[in-house]
Order: C-alpha cells, then structure tokens, then sequence
C-alpha cells in the first residue's frame, strides 16, 4: 500500500510518499510543492491542486496523512494553510483515499519516540527509519515522510 504524508503550507506544501510491504516501509518520493507569493492565491491554490493530482495520479495512495494544524502565531498563514488543507482533503477524497490528519505531537512520538523532538531530530529519524542517506532538504519533505510513518506505526498499533 502506498501512503501520500501532506506537509500543508502554501509557499512549500511537503510531500512524502512510502510503501508498506509487511510491516515495512520504504520511501518513493519525496519533495516540495512550491508556489510563488507574487501569484495571485486562487492561482497558487491551482496550481497546488494540480500538482497534489498528478501525485495522486502517479502513486495512487490509498491513505493521506496530513498534518492537522493547531496553532498558527500569524492569522494570514492560519487562513491559508487551512486553505491548502482543504484542497488536500478534497481531493484525497475525490481520488479514493483514507484522509487522516495527525497532530504535530502525535508525528513526534509516532517518529522520535517524544512529543518533544525538534526538526533536526525528526529529519534525522526520518532518514534512519527509511534508509536514506543524503539529508532531506527542505524540511517540508521530511515532515510529510514523518506523517506517512505516523500512518503506518498507529496502522500497525495493536496488530502482533
């Protein structure tokens, strides 16, 4: 099974897909879907749909994990992002996909073992738990990776 982790933003939206095979994941793709600010926003929320459907198109996810956000210090990033989060959700939907979002805490311990782990750390596990070598830059990557693994430990939660 293959699951699409959703980093939302709408600057640098994240994408992370992995595959499931007994219990074990692997990474297929990772990377960031970026729009420039001097758009207009119903342009840039276009065009970050039309990538999200040709991610959903290439990999055919049967789960989207995104990140549920909960605090925003800034009211225009809050207005935007919950934007973006509702064209993810749509359009996961749309395609056939389980949409489950996940908080900030719930990646962290899922992933790091703590809901306390800074950025370095959750990139660093992220790598370790995927097998990868070269760092994952930006970040937005690795967080959207870390929401396809939250998916995978609570799918597996219970399971012997």
């Amino acid at each position: 099974m293959f699951v699409l982790g959703i980093d939302p933003g709408l600057s640098r939206c994240g994408y992370g897909v992995i595959e499931i095979n007994n219990r074990k994941e692997r990474a297929v793709a990772a990377g960031v879907i970026r729009t420039s600010p001097e758009c207009e926003l119903p342009q840039r929320l276009l065009e970050l749909r039309n990538e999200l459907r040709k991610l959903l198109e290439d990999f055919a996810p049967e789960v989207i994990a995104i990140e549920r956000v909960l605090f925003q210090r800034n009211a225009r990033t809050a207005i935007s992002v919950g934007q973006v989060i509702g064209i993810v959700m749509v359009e996961g939907i749309d395609a056939g996909c389980k949409v489950i979002e996940y908080s900030p805490n719930e990646v962290k311990l899922a992933v790091a073992g703590h809901g306390g782990a800074d950025k370095k750390e959750m990139e660093q596990m992220v790598r370790t738990l995927l097998h990868i070598q070269t760092p994952l830059d930006p970040v937005d990557a690795a967080d959207a990776l870390a929401l396809a693994l939250c998916y995978s430990a609570n799918k597996h939660v219970g399971v012997t």
